[in-house]
């Protein structure tokens, strides 16, 4: 295999499950985490490297080290391996995604962008997502007719805050999430509802579906549900672990268990709650992205830029969902007709309202 992003924690279970079933590395591509990535090399002893940039590459111990972007397409096209995981994060996920595409390789696709930015304008036959609710959506869909999907929330670390104090909520208060650890950003959009609205981007693409939303699931067990036209609903329950659709999208099929079951006497009750728009206000336009779900573009290069300055203590939390609502509505009209128009738009916005204009 071709793994995009070795030294992330997407990159880090794959190797999991490579060392578990004994599976080949074709090539390791990394970003600037060489120490870890030199431990990878030594173990898997890929036949090509590829970093972020030439400063890198002269800390990894690997003869023929490469950098750039233009190189991992090339090992992409170059390389015999038909299993591509790419697990890069941002933008930078996106040509890669296109290039397995245009060579009709199997993508375990983990970066949330291809999708999200660029979903209009690439192929869905033979992805295999790597993310705990769009791998339940995929497990259940059983090729019984479908009336509509369900994804679950978390909710985030704000989710029990009293609605008068979120305005006044530090980063410190955000990165609190109740029911795991994961990186600022991502546990940022968690409390924003920025993450399932990009989660919900990825069915509608993924998936073809009409109807699709999200409701918040306290626990985390339960992580996609389908609705069929009869009547009846099928839940896929699991650990959050992400072995689990690791396995699968590697192996196709897995008869050996992965996780721990769940433990119903120690669980003892579920919690649903609605997704409220008065603490979450990113959710006023949801409908209208599922609507024109092209537009993701315009939300993720946003949420960049928005997420970046709370991080940096330039704008409060609840500045967040008012900066992307209100690009969105500049936006919200723009014709996307090519896979150009969306490098066009994140770039005109990152130019527009990025670092330089905060």
């Amino acid at each position: 295999m071709i793994l995009l992003g070795s030294t992330g924690s997407i990159g880090v279970n794959v190797l999991n499950i490579a060392r578990v079933f004994n599976l080949n590395i074709d090539t390791l591509v990394a970003g600037n985490n060489y120490k870890l990535l030199n431990k990878q090399i030594e173990e898997f002893k890929p036949k090509r490297v590829i970093v972020k940039d030439k400063f890198t590459a002269e800390k990894v111990n690997f003869g023929n080290i490469k950098y750039s972007e233009k190189e991992i397409l090339n090992a992409i096209e170059e390389s015999k391996s038909d299993t591509i995981i790419n697990a890069l994060v941002g933008s930078a996920g996106i040509r890669p995604t296109l290039k397995t595409k245009e060579l009709n390789k199997k993508l375990a696709l983990a970066n949330k962008e291809s999708l999200v930015m660029a979903g209009k304008f690439i192929d869905m036959k033979d992805i295999v997502p790597i993310d705990s609710e769009h791998f339940g959506l995929w497990y259940l869909n059983s090729g019984r007719k479908i009336d509509s999907m369900t994804i679950t929330a978390s909710g985030g670390a704000l989710r029990d805050y009293p609605l008068e104090k979120i305005e006044s909520a530090t980063l410190s208060d955000v990165l609190k999430h109740p029911n795991w650890s994961m990186g600022n950003k991502i546990t940022i959009d968690s409390a924003t509802m920025v993450n399932k609205i990009f989660e919900l981007l990825e069915a509608k693409w993924l998936f073809g579906v009409e109807k699709i939303d999200a409701i918040i699931e306290t626990k985390s067990i339960i992580h996609s549900m389908i609705n069929f036209v009869d009547g009846s609903t099928t839940a896929h329950i699991a650990e959050s672990d992400m072995r689990l659709p690791i396995a699968f999208a590697l192996l196709g099929e897995v008869d050996k268990q992965i996780t721990s079951f769940v433990d119903w006497e120690e669980i003892a009750s579920l919690e649903f709650r609605k997704i409220d728009k008065n603490r979450y206000p990113i959710w006023e336009i949801k409908d209208k992205l599922l609507n024109k779900p092209e537009l993701g573009v315009v939300i993720n290069s946003a949420n960049e830029i928005a997420n970046k300055r709370f991080r940096e203590g330039k704008i409060s939390f609840i500045e967040i969902s008012k900066f992307i609502l209100g690009i969105f509505n500049e936006y919200e009209n723009m014709k996307i007709n090519s896979i150009d128009d969306i490098f066009m738009i994140d770039k005109e916005i990152t130019q527009k309202y990025g670092d330089k204009n905060a």
